[in-house]
């Protein structure tokens, strides 16, 4: 028997087909567009999500027997805005994480209605990436539109609906929409009533784990009777791939955006709401940090500016000796910032240049400058008492052998390397086999499955190095922080 994994990403979806072994029989990437415009607004059109992951599956497919597929279940993208009509019919593209739009609206959550009440109603305060924000935007912009919501979900369950023709979510992607009373699992009252929401058009609540339906949609009949998970959120998705479950257990993502994922069992609310505070889909909670452009730095940088294909070559420019003794700095904010700063004004910049500065000495300043800005939000997690020693890594970003040495150093951690690398995808196949009942939690499953492969230790003069960088690195934001919002 075969179970499909897949990861509903910003730029792409991966589907990946496991047998019940948990080998990965074979993976599929499409791609599709973003519209990036107006300096910071991101949407995209999930029709592209759909017929994307229809034509990934029915390639992944062509090998097996689709009856022998019993379960499917998705990572996704948090926090997009998707809204349906009376018909079930998308009313406009959905408005992504990181989109930057929503800064009135932002600012009028936190400080109109006030950031203990949103901690009270749903554990976090308000971010510019967040559903709520953007049901505000849509509701004072686009009224019409706003009008005809009769169903509201996020990407991958738009999927999930495609797949069952059922309204619902999962916990851990719920709670980053803050509607959700994270403490209690359940849809906020109070939230409903600041973003003018009607209940009603809320989806079903589920743990990532359980099943929703089974799929009975036209575009793959030979699936129909295959049991969909109600899924995760991308993070949690990729904590559950890596076996971040238990107490304590911490996962950092490389990815479009960077993450630092701290599992917990009791209900861990951050008192400043520098982290955010979610739902797991482990059935417990955890911290996240989240910085918005991290491997898409990387990418920015080397295609876009440097016109080069390959990161490798750059990378291999980059003297062994030169890590913990660069001039130049990176403040890696492409699309304003999340965690912790809570700044969609704050742009990215190099300091530090002269005329001997070299395309290598930059390339390694962003790799440095995400590492930083992770670190930024490890000191939040330091600072409720949180220590960690290990953390696994997944993502792009993960492959590069260079990043993960210096992660390991900036952040001064073990850093361990999953066996299976597909992050989101592998978290999704391993939900559905527990959504079948193959094992009785998704603990169980994911300790039977994820094993490392290699494991970086800090160097302590490195580790040393880049401490003194570090100190540096983080006063430079404060600095600037004035001159952005000039910008």
């Amino acid at each position: 028997m075969y179970f499909i994994g897949a990861d509903i990403g910003t730029s792409s979806v991966k589907v990946i087909l496991t047998d019940e072994t948990g080998r990965i029989h074979s993976s599929v990437l499409k791609t599709y567009p973003i519209e990036l415009f107006n300096n910071g607004w991101s949407q995209q059109n999930p029709e592209d999500w759909w017929n994307g992951f229809v034509e990934a599956v029915s390639e992944l497919l062509g090998s097996v027997d689709p009856g022998t597929v019993k379960g499917i279940a998705c990572g996704g993208q948090m926090h997009g805005l998707v809204i349906l009509d009376e018909n079930n019919e998308v009313i406009r593209p959905c408005i992504l994480w990181n989109d930057s739009r929503t800064v009135k609206e932002t600012n009028y959550l936190n400080d109109v209605i006030g950031k203990k009440r949103l901690s009270d109603y749903t554990a976090n305060i308000a971010f510019a990436g967040f559903t709520a924000p953007k049901l505000l935007w849509l509701k004072e912009n686009e009224p019409e539109n706003f009008a005809r919501i009769r169903k509201i979900m996020l990407p991958k369950d738009y999927i999930n609906y495609r797949l069952t023709g059922v309204h619902a979510t999962d916990y851990s992607d719920a709670s980053g929409m803050l509607l959700l009373d994270v403490k209690n699992k359940c849809w906020s009252k109070e939230m409903c009533e600041i973003c003018s929401v009607d209940p009603d058009t809320l989806p079903a609540l589920y743990e990532s784990y359980e099943k929703i339906g089974t799929v009975n949609c036209e575009e793959l009949p030979g699936l129909h009777g295959a049991v969909v998970a109600a899924g995760a959120g991308d993070n949690a998705a990729a904590a559950i791939g890596t076996n971040t479950i238990k107490d304590g257990t911490c996962n950092i993502s490389l990815g479009t955006s960077g993450t630092i994922f701290i599992a917990s069992d009791a209900f861990p609310l951050d008192a400043d709401n520098a982290l955010h505070c979610f739902a797991h889909a482990g059935g417990n909670y955890h911290l996240m940090g989240c910085m918005l452009s991290a491997a898409s730095s990387q990418k920015w940088f080397v295609k876009d500016i440097l016109q080069q294909i390959n990161y490798e070559d750059i990378q291999h420019e980059i003297p062994d000796d030169l890590p913990g003794n660069n001039r130049i700095y990176f403040l890696p904010y492409l699309m304003g910032e999340r965690s912790p700063l809570n700044d969609p004004d704050a742009r990215a910049c190099f300091i530090g240049m002269d005329m001997a500065s070299t395309a290598a000495e930059m390339d390694l300043a962003v790799m440095e400058g995400v590492a930083f800005a992770i670190r930024d939000s490890l000191e939040i997690a330091r600072g409720q008492g949180i220590e960690l020693t290990a953390s696994t890594l997944c993502g792009g970003g993960a492959r590069s052998a260079l990043w993960r040495k210096i992660l390991a150093n900036v952040l001064n951690i073990r850093i361990d390397i999953p066996a299976v690398e597909e992050g989101p995808a592998f978290g999704g196949a391993l939900l559905a086999m527990t959504a079948y009942g193959r094992f009785a939690t998704i603990a169980e499953c994911a300790a039977h499955y994820c094993r490392i492969l290699e494991s970086i230790e800090p160097d302590p003069a490195l580790a040393q190095k880049y401490e003194q960088k570090y100190r540096v690195f983080h006063q430079i934001y404060p600095a600037l922080k004035e001159i952005f919002k000039q910008l």
